[in-house]
């Protein structure tokens, strides 16, 4: 019977023969859903080809994108965080942080270095969304604090790239006491009339909002990032009506004058290198 056979049809490849493909080498768009190549997406700076969604990377990937070929040295690298108060949640905190570390390699949500950008010199601080969701702790504002201490001492434009969830709660009133620390930082940046960028990407929520993320002399956000104080759920929650349309996204934040600039993480460079120059002359 025709119907109950199974003819072989094409090429055949025996189980022993076949390959898988390397993992990493291939990405799923978050947007459009669509495949990506790791090789496409380094060309073109991590973000999608097809919808030009701009995809999450970290210190080390902005770093790669934005600094001179081979130009850079990280700073403050050994900081880690203590535990204060010996906060325990559903694990204990240092426990947490010895996990995370493990599991990313870094050691905290924040990495810092000075080099070059299209041969001008800068300070750069960049988070890790992806330790304990980039929120800020006593590392995150004692590597900004010295990061612009570097600055003032060499008298360097300041980078600050922000992502992060907000002030991380294990450590409670010393992570807030860092939007005072950075804040009041920035401000003897400001007197020495050194340059400072700061440049939000998604997720920039919560006390890095309401400190340093939005005190750059020029304040710059990638497309479609979620920038805010509060999420749009416990806005929603709160007042009991619904969002406008596009509510908290940079393109609407720009709209209602929080920021200067909305900049496609391809251009980034050159655009900050234009920035540069003007403020050198």
């Amino acid at each position: 019977m025709a119907w109950f056979k199974r003819e072989k049809k094409g090429i055949s490849t025996t189980t022993e023969e076949k390959k898988e493909a390397p993992d990493g080498l291939w990405n799923k768009c978050p947007n459009c859903k669509k495949a990506l190549h790791s090789a496409d997406l380094i060309e073109h700076k991590y973000v999608c080809h097809y919808c030009d969604y701009h995809l999450r990377v970290g210190s080390k990937e902005y770093f790669e994108v934005l600094f001179d070929r081979d130009s850079y040295t990280e700073l403050f690298a050994n900081l880690t965080s203590g535990d204060p108060l010996s906060f325990v949640d559903s694990k204990p905190y240092a426990d947490r942080i010895v996990e995370t570390t493990a599991k990313t390699g870094l050691k905290d949500a924040i990495r810092a270095a000075h080099g070059k950008i299209d041969g001008h010199p800068i300070m750069i601080a960049c988070m890790d969304f992806n330790f304990i969701g980039g929120s800020m702790g006593s590392v995150v504002g004692e590597k900004i604090a010295r990061s612009i201490d570097y600055s003032l001492k060499n008298n360097v434009p300041f980078l600050m790239i922000s992502k992060s969830g907000g002030a991380r709660m294990m450590e409670a009133a010393f992570s807030l006491m860092q939007m005072a620390k950075t804040s009041a930082k920035l401000a003897l940046l400001a007197q020495a009339k050194i340059p400072y960028i700061s440049l939000l990407t998604d997720p920039t929520t919560g006390g890095v909002t309401a400190s340093y993320a939005m005190l750059g002399d020029i304040n710059i956000a990638e497309p479609g990032a979620l920038i805010g104080f509060a999420g749009p759920r416990v806005i929603k929650e709160t007042i009991k009506k619904d969002l406008p349309k596009g509510f908290q996204t940079s393109e609407f934040v720009l709209e209602h004058g929080f920021l200067d600039f909305i900049v496609d993480r391809r251009q980034m460079k050159a655009k900050l290198a234009t920035f540069l120059k003007m403020m050198e002359n």
